[in-house]
């Protein structure tokens, strides 16, 4: 390689949960030459980037947080926003994180350079190289804008609601909301009571069931601090009652129907009017979008100042936003909960792997990966939160700490193989994942549920959701299978390492490597 770069042995890409996690249980592996690049100016995520009125997670805070780094002090059943993103700075301190992380360093591109086995990394403030990347992005970080006509003519102030505009007053304002999302449900009861008029654009009404959330008491708090083994109890109860639900999602779409009942008399509770609950009550069965909690939404939209039209959005002229279904409304403001690049990952443009193409350009028939990590043609690259690991009814932190799992085993597995080597992930391996992945879709209510999410991709497949429960998923991502990936070395250059390179040889390495890393793992 001509010009010499810093070097670094894992660079992880993002500082959210995933990268986050990533760059504790690298420490606890021993490892610390690794750097975390994030592109804003702070650690957080999705949790710095969603600020707007209402934010909130919709899974309880015992259970949405790392099980190495417990929190006895949530303030809420439900924690909002600014807790979690404190959280998050908090595990940066308590880990000695802040030396390894580069604010303001956004990734532009990583190519992989097959002569040297190491990825070159481009980044806002320079390039450094790596042995193995780990990309942490995640999935909600980059929003998603609809293509509007007239847009850009609109006088008035528009924003997507993972960029909220603190510096614009609502009060008074006449408001269009686009979208029913799990921002646009916290969003609108939080804004109605200040703004003069609030329409709510509607392609598809959500089911939406009571959020149960409370303020945790002085003594629940004191008894996780004194006692900590109750906090991981009430995270052990939290996390077994989700798994419990999950056959009706992946095995018995048809059990969800008590639960649609559940949800009918919740929004019968609060919308009195005949007309708006028939544009309120979805046609689909449960489950197959994701199911939001509120117990503010339904009330807030019968309110005298909220307008619900029942369709998309799709022209805007002057100041004037046009429904597909032809209703108008003069609005000052449009805010946009259009949700995000999930299923085209826009970090997937910025890597070019090991045969000169990009990521999303392997990935152009929809996303493919091994366990939801390794991809095809990508060595020593692994993402966390990758294709098929999304989940429809518990927390991402557990599926964030079984790809942890597996970084620290392929970590082990590169140790054990010893010299300069790259592991990269067979075709045939991540084909015969995605085909076992899919096919259990097929049962499951987001492939039968009769919606369309934004779980399927342009193709109609679902590249985004674990089609299983998450203790299943932590047994398949317990440890690298050497035999689902090739050992790549520094090519050749002279007879004698020729010689050591050949086919026999690697494959007797890569058996020996596999019994001493099973003998050094368990």
């Amino acid at each position: 390689m001509g010009q010499q770069h810093e070097h670094v042995r894992v660079a992880v890409i993002g500082s959210g949960f995933g990268g986050l996690g990533a760059a504790v249980r690298l420490r606890r592996e021993g490892i610390t030459d690794f750097v975390v690049l994030e592109r804003a100016n702070s650690v957080g995520g999705t949790w710095r980037d969603n600020s707007y009125p209402g934010c909130a997670c919709d899974v309880p805070s015992h259970l949405y947080s790392f099980s190495f780094a417990p929190n006895p002090d949530w303030p809420r059943t439900f924690s909002g926003q600014e807790h979690i993103r404190a959280y998050l700075e908090h595990v940066a301190d308590t880990f000695g994180l802040r030396p390894h992380i580069r604010l303001s360093h956004e990734v532009l591109m990583m190519r992989w350079v097959g002569d040297d086995l190491r990825w070159e990394i481009e980044t806002s403030q320079g390039t450094i190289t790596a042995d193995v990347v780990v990309s942490a992005t995640g999935p909600l970080s980059d929003p998603k804008m609809p293509d509007i006509d007239g847009l850009a003519g609109f006088p008035g102030k528009v924003f997507h609601s993972s960029r909220w505009d603190h510096d614009y007053d609502l009060r008074g304002k006449r408001v269009a909301m686009i979208g029913t999302g799990a921002s646009a449900i916290q969003i609108v009861p939080s804004i109605q009571p200040e703004v003069g008029r609030l329409t709510l654009f509607q392609r598809t009404p959500p089911w939406v069931m009571p959020r149960m959330d409370r303020a945790i008491s002085g003594p629940e708090r004191w008894l996780h601090r004194q006692l900590p083994f109750t906090g991981a109890a009430r995270r052990g109860l939290l996390w077994g009652i989700r798994e419990l639900q999950v056959s009706a999602f992946t095995k018995r779409p048809k059990q969800l129907g008590l639960v649609e009942s559940l949800a009918k008399a919740n929004m019968a509770k609060a919308i009195k009017d005949p007309a708006l609950r028939a544009k309120l009550t979805p046609s689909y069965r449960i489950g197959c979008k994701r199911i939001l909690l509120s117990s503010e939404y339904y009330p807030a939209l019968a309110e005298p100042n909220v307008d619900v039209v029942a369709s998309g959005l799709v022209e805007v002229r002057g100041s004037t936003v046009v429904a597909a279904d032809g209703t108008q409304a003069e609005v000052d403001a449009i805010i946009f909960g259009t949700g995000f690049h999930v299923t085209d990952l826009p970090i997937a443009e910025r890597v070019v792997g090991a045969d000169g193409i990009t990521l999303a350009e392997a990935w152009k028939d929809g996303m493919e990966s091994l366990r939801g990590a390794t991809a095809a043609g990508f060595p020593n690259w692994m993402t966390i939160i990758g294709p098929n690991t999304g989940l429809g009814n518990s927390s991402m932190i557990l599926m964030i700490e079984s790809q942890l799992n597996y970084m620290a085993d392929y970590m082990r597995q590169l140790n054990v193989l010893g010299g300069r080597a790259a592991l990269a992930a067979r075709p045939s391996a991540v084909g015969a994942w995605n085909r076992l992945v899919q096919e259990r879709m097929k049962r499951t209510v987001w492939d039968t549920g009769g919606c369309t999410s934004w779980y399927m991709d342009a193709n109609g497949r679902n590249t985004t959701i674990w089609p299983g429960t998450t203790g299943e998923f932590r047994r398949a991502t317990r440890e690298v299978n050497l035999a689902e990936y090739e050992v790549v070395r520094v090519p050749a250059t002279d007879a004698s390492a020729q010689s050591a390179a050949e086919p026999a040889q690697v494959a007797a390495e890569t058996a020996k490597a596999a019994a001493e890393t099973t003998e050094a793992v368990r």
